[in-house]
C-alpha cells in the first residue's frame, strides 16, 4: 500500500532519486530489510533514507535504527517539511553522505550470477 500511495514528500524525493539521478547512485523505494521497510535504500552504500511525517514521534525509531545499524546500514532521516521546502538541500546532504560512505561490495553486484548462467547461444534456441 505504501508503494502505491506514497506521501507528497516521498513522491518528491523519489523523483530526485529515481533513475540514478543523484550522483549516479541507484535507490529502491519501500525496500524490505529483514522485518523493516525502508522508505528509500541505496544498496551500494548501505544507506537508508527515512522521511518522517508530522505525526512522527522523535525517538520512536531508535530501536529499529539500532537493529538496522547492526546489520550494517546507515539510517538518515529527513522531515516532511525539509523535503517540501528544501529538496535541493536534502539532496545535497544525502549526496555528501553517499560519497563519504564506503561501498558495501567491490564487485558490480553482491550476488553475481553463477558462471555461464544466462549465456546461451542462438543455436540453443533453434535446435
Amino acid at each position: 500500500m505504501m508503494r502505491r500511495d506514497p506521501t507528497e514528500p516521498e513522491k518528491r524525493l523519489w523523483r530526485a532519486l529515481s533513475g540514478s539521478k543523484l550522483g549516479g547512485y541507484k535507490f529502491r523505494r519501500q525496500a524490505v530489510i529483514g522485518y523493516a521497510v525502508a522508505d528509500f535504500l541505496c544498496s551500494q552504500k548501505a544507506v537508508i533514507v527515512e522521511i518522517d511525517g508530522d505525526t512522527h514521534v522523535d525517538g520512536s525509531d531508535i530501536e529499529r535504527d539500532c537493529r538496522l545499524n547492526e546489520l550494517g546500514y546507515h539510517v538518515i532521516r529527513f522531515g516532511n517539511d525539509d523535503v517540501i521546502t528544501n529538496l535541493e538541500g536534502v539532496c545535497a546532504r544525502l549526496l555528501a553522505i553517499l560519497e563519504a560512505a564506503p561501498d558495501r561490495w567491490h564487485s558490480p553486484h553482491p550476488n553475481p550470477s553463477p558462471e555461464g548462467e544466462g549465456l546461451q547461444t542462438t543455436r540453443d534456441f533453434t535446435e
